[in-house]
């Protein structure tokens, strides 16, 4: 399958070293979600997730932002007379498919997914890069829920995520505050998984994530799968799930090859079968 090519310059997409870039594209809106930028990353996304020419995701922003979340101006714009205004019905399903499509498919993914924020991350934005494994931040990026700033109570499925990356009491906190979180608190906070200065962002951030692309890819499934349900089911279910993931993983290529490798005192070469 060839690289994909959005049918939009807000979102660009790049096929390096097995990983995948992409880069949300309107720096001078701050990479707000527009509607081209959204239907974009929602077909990027299943790109990503279908092509097995990907072995990882790294999501980021153009500029010097990663993204501030909707687009409040477009958000403030009237629609044309003449344009029938949707039933709140229309609305729900509009929201509820673009929502599943970008926060749920990223949540979903059984590949390593990699959030670098060169500035803020805000709203929406915030909730999307918490849907992906992990996050890596610039030393002058800053994360906000900001919907309470504009009377609004969040998407993206942002209270779920935050009530499992933070404290319940945190999540309260920062949704209910809308509190811009420096890169070094959120660091603390475990927003972010690690922060480097501004300059070196880029090539931190895609190096770690060729380095998740060129892993595993059968056993970082299972390893999602039993990590979406720690904390959901009972510990006594969680072994007899282990088990029986660790057995289906013995019996790939790709444990046979880290064996030879462990015992050869060689990195080992996955091929994610």
């Amino acid at each position: 399958m060839a690289t994909f090519n959005p049918a939009t310059e807000q979102l660009q997409v790049t096929l390096q070293d097995r990983v995948a870039t992409l880069t949300l594209n309107r720096p001078e809106a701050r990479n707000a979600l527009a509607p081209d930028l959204t239907a974009a990353l929602q077909h990027a996304l299943l790109w990503v997730r279908d092509d097995d020419a990907v072995g990882a995701l790294l999501l980021t922003g153009a500029g010097k932002a990663f993204c501030s979340g909707g687009d409040v101006k477009a958000m403030g714009a009237r629609a044309p007379a003449d344009q029938p205004k949707p039933s709140v019905e229309q609305q729900f399903q509009e929201l509820r498919s673009r929502h599943h499509g970008i926060a749920g498919v990223l949540q979903a993914l059984r590949k390593p997914t990699v959030a670098a924020l060169p500035g803020p991350a805000a709203g929406a934005g915030m909730a999307i890069a918490l849907a992906c494994d992990m996050r890596i931040a610039a030393d002058n990026a800053f994360l906000s829920t900001g919907y309470a700033r504009i009377g609004l109570s969040g998407d993206y499925g942002i209270a779920w995520l935050l009530s499992r990356i933070v404290t319940p009491a945190l999540a309260r906190q920062l949704l209910l505050t809308s509190e811009r979180v420096d890169a070094e608190r959120a660091y603390n906070m475990g927003l972010v998984n690690e922060v480097v200065p501004a300059e070196e962002l880029t090539r931190v951030a895609f190096e770690f994530t060729r380095t998740l692309a060129h892993g595993p890819q059968v056993a970082y499934a299972y390893l999602k799968d039993n990590l979406d349900e720690a904390l959901e089911i009972s510990h006594a279910t969680a072994i007899d799930r282990e088990a029986d993931r660790l057995l289906k993983a013995r019996t790939t290529q790709d444990h046979r090859e880290a064996v030879r490798a462990f015992a050869e005192k060689r990195e080992p070469e996955f091929k994610g079968r």
